[in-house]
């Protein structure tokens, strides 16, 4: 693998429900330097300087520059950006899993800030925090009012800075402020438990640093207390992407060796590449194969444990990718709504001279430079992938479905550069009758409401899912149908 030391990529989606990705490659594409376009500069320094001397207050010229930056990419598709410092961090957070906070996934209830989990091992954890546990107040604001991010906002800041939080306790008719000494965090990306005798069910949420390991740590445990598997449900629902090494990986514990896993293509070298099954194409700067552990522990049963992803809208780049790879090559029945369609490949570059994307200081510019490719060559560009068994959310329908957003839905989205695109959209009627429906949901307590958490006792797909592995009915939808690309409004 010629190339495989410079290009070592992250990918993600970006514009769902809080975090927004790419697939991100951590090198530079040097191209060969073109002809710098004089005329259109030259017009450019008029403009600024007609700004400069004629707008109503004084602008400042490194403002001026960024937002010039930042037009001219993001004019480009929706994937490719230009970071600012406040950018980039939240970038780094988001791609490494790591961030400085008290450690707690979160929910809003109430406009207040419900705690679905403290982060095992983590300040909150320790201070003796509690699902269901309600804040109502960080230090003295008030929690009331606030937005789920600007929570976010105030319950981060330094290391070893200090945070009190006013906790209300339902259960125990309580309310009680608690201290917590902030630290760095790391999020957890992959879940896991055994729903019955035989069967297992293991959860990734993002593609991040530590995925590969966890999940490979989360595996042992499973075959531990089930030496002999029957059947694994892989659940990447709502998975926006991440690292692409971690996607490659994760496809690699379940294919035989060697088998093309992603291909891309775009203009540069640099940008043509194709991953597979095997250890050089996903291992980090180590050298070490993080799951070669598990492939000792488990005997290689991974490799042929009956499989069934479970996909939907929210199930996008690197998560598409390990979709794609398993469904081609038969490994797995891919099970429950046609994915988000995020098929092209961003290069991360750092605009520091001399520093590396990890590292990078003050600026950085994200640039979709190829599309990628199942092992069949299909691209799933503004499409996505189309599960071989179509699923509703509940046994009621698929009722939220057309609130979600999808690659096609993107404002100068990229297209497919393979199929012929259609117009296909959902009606604004179909929006404001699920819009409608959610909003009844969350009047409703807690346990009453019809979308349960992935990986309950209530999880319609996922019934459905141990139903396929047991060779049983599997109730399959009579309404969703794949939905084409978008034509793209010139």
């Amino acid at each position: 693998m010629g190339h495989k030391l410079k290009i070592t990529g992250w990918i993600s989606i970006g514009v769902m429900a809080g975090a927004l990705t790419t697939v991100s490659l951590q090198t530079v594409a040097r191209g060969t330097l073109t002809p710098l376009p004089l005329e259109e500069l030259q017009q450019l320094a008029a403009v600024f300087g007609i700004v400069k001397s004629n707008y109503v207050e004084p602008v400042d010229d490194k403002k001026l520059i960024t937002d010039a930056i930042a037009g001219m990419v993001a004019g480009l598709d929706p994937h490719s950006v230009y970071l600012d410092k406040k950018a980039l961090k939240d970038f780094n957070e988001g791609t490494t899993g790591k961030f400085v906070g008290v450690g707690i996934e979160i929910s809003q209830e109430d406009g207040l800030i419900k705690v679905v989990s403290p982060i095992e091992g983590s300040p909150a954890f320790r201070a003796g925090i509690k699902p269901n546990d309600l804040i109502i107040k960080i230090n003295d604001t008030l929690v009331k009012g606030l937005t789920l991010s600007e929570g976010v906002k105030r319950m981060r800041g330094e290391p070893n800075t200090k945070v009190l939080l006013t906790i209300l306790r339902k259960s125990e008719n309580r309310t009680f402020p608690v201290p917590i000494v902030r630290e760095e965090i790391r999020t957890q990306s992959v879940r896991s438990k055994v729903i019955e005798p035989g069967y297992a069910w293991i959860r990734l949420s993002q593609f991040q640093e530590r995925t590969v390991e966890d999940f490979a740590r989360k595996m042992e445990e499973i075959y531990k207390q089930e030496p002999h598997l029957k059947g694994l449900v892989l659940d990447l629902r709502n998975d926006p992407g991440g690292y692409l090494d971690a996607a490659v990986a994760i496809s690699a514990a379940f294919l035989p060796a060697n088998v093309t896993v992603v291909s891309a293509n775009g203009q540069l070298a640099e940008s043509k590449f194709t991953y597979k099954a095997a250890p050089e194409y996903y291992q980090r700067r180590s050298g070490g194969d993080p799951l070669k552990h598990l492939t000792d522990v488990t005997k290689g049963a991974l490799k042929s444990v009956p499989l069934v992803v479970l996909v939907n809208e929210g199930s996008a780049s690197a998560s598409e990718i390990v979709a794609g790879a398993l469904q081609d090559h038969k490994r797995a029945k891919l099970m429950g709504n046609q994915t988000f369609g995020k098929g092209s490949v961003q290069t991360a570059v750092c605009l520091d001279s001399g520093f590396r994307m990890d590292n990078c200081p003050t600026a950085a510019l994200k640039l979709t430079t190829s599309r990628y490719y199942t092992p069949s060559g299909n691209s799933i560009q503004a499409k996505g992938i189309v599960p071989d068994v179509m699923v509703d959310e509940t046994a009621e329908g698929n009722l939220f479905a057309a609130l979600r957003t999808r690659e096609a839905d993107l404002e100068k989205h990229l297209s497919n550069g393979q199929s012929d695109e259609k117009k296909s959209s959902v009606s604004d009627k179909v929006r404001e009758d699920a819009l409608k429906k959610l909003e009844d949901e969350l009047k409703k307590p807690l346990a009453e409401r019809k979308l349960p958490e992935y990986g309950s006792d209530t999880d319609f797909q996922l019934i459905q899912a141990i139903h396929q592995l047991k060779g049983q009915t599997v109730l399959a939808s009579k309404t969703l149908v794949e939905r084409p690309e978008e034509k793209k409004e010139e």
